[in-house]
């Protein structure tokens, strides 16, 4: 199977150079100072599990001469007009494109652009950040990839895709329920991400703060609630999981969306807070905190600009 890793940064340069040392058959599809960096130096990746470095094949756009099998799209929200353009030569009819995105959004914009035949789930959970010399660093032991089939059903092409993706170094996983999955994950992004951003520090720090902790319950409440009339309801161990988790007044956790902003860069507000506001709204809900959260990031962009 011929995998396209669209994207070397933090989460498809991890996921592309563990395939790549498992020795699958890997392509980077890269901008030109990416690939000129790539050629120069490797690929190189700082983790808990053993650093690596790799001399991975890397093309531009322009390069691409035949179909991949796999398109593993790992870009940030901004970035995906561009890279579908980009990538768009490499998608035959059995292409599998595989998005390990935030949110849900980036799922309807490939369906329209490529079929929604072609189009399969994805959720990815790593920590990862680029150095400043462009090495991929882990931040924590968790390296997990799901993905399956957005009916749920368990084909032919499904069971090739996990066979490519055991046995890689990272915890690869098959699942009949991934569309669920990643309405969950959605759930974690927003309140982890939103608390985090808007009150500027990590988890510990919100809950341990006067009133954060009935803050950061009612936010949680308030997506749930927003998931469930507009998405897939979140299954009830979820709920409490994520519960427990946001009352640890001794968690360090962050958002990678704080994780940006607290360095100045772009976010993803778009993908992660107001589409998720956007769905709210045509069902009819006020979403107050996501509201507030969506102002305030609004006014941070507006610095950048």
């Amino acid at each position: 199977m011929r995998v396209l890793i669209v994207g070397a940064g933090s989460t498809g340069g991890y996921f592309g150079g563990r395939l790549l040392q498992a020795n699958r058959d890997v392509t980077f599809l890269v901008r030109a100072g990416r690939a000129e960096a790539l050629r120069k130096n490797g690929l190189q990746i700082k983790s808990p599990h053993g650093d690596v470095s790799l001399q991975p094949n890397v093309i531009t756009a322009r390069e691409i001469q035949s179909p991949f099998d796999l398109i593993l799209l790992s870009v940030k929200s901004w970035s995906l007009d561009e890279a579908m353009k980009d990538f768009s030569a490499a998608v035959a009819d059995d292409s599998m494109i595989l998005p390990v995105l935030n949110g849900m959004k980036h799922m309807d914009m490939l369906e329209e652009r490529f079929g929604a035949p072609r189009v399969i789930g994805g959720v990815c959970q790593v920590a990862n950040m680029l150095d400043a010399d462009g090495n991929i660093v882990q931040l924590s032991p968790l390296q997990e990839l799901t993905y399956g089939e957005m009916g749920g059903e368990l084909t032919a092409r499904m069971k090739q895709l996990d066979s490519l993706m055991q046995g890689c170094g990272f915890d690869a996983k098959l699942s009949t329920e991934i569309e669920g999955l990643m309405w969950e994950k959605w759930v974690l992004l927003a309140t982890l991400g939103g608390a985090t951003c808007l009150m500027r520090g990590n988890l510990g720090q919100i809950v341990s703060a006067p009133g954060g902790t009935a803050f950061i319950a009612n936010l949680f409440d308030e997506i749930v609630a927003a998931v469930k009339r507009v998405g897939s309801e979140p299954s009830e161990g979820f709920i409490r999981a994520s519960q427990a988790m946001f009352a640890q007044k001794d968690s360090q956790m962050t958002s990678s969306m704080y994780r940006d902003l607290d360095k100045g860069y772009r976010i993803e507000r778009d993908q992660i807070i107001d589409d998720l506001i956007a769905r709210g709204h045509q069902a009819g809900l006020s979403l107050p905190l996501l509201n507030l959260i969506s102002t305030h990031l609004s006014v941070y962009e507006s610095g950048l600009r």
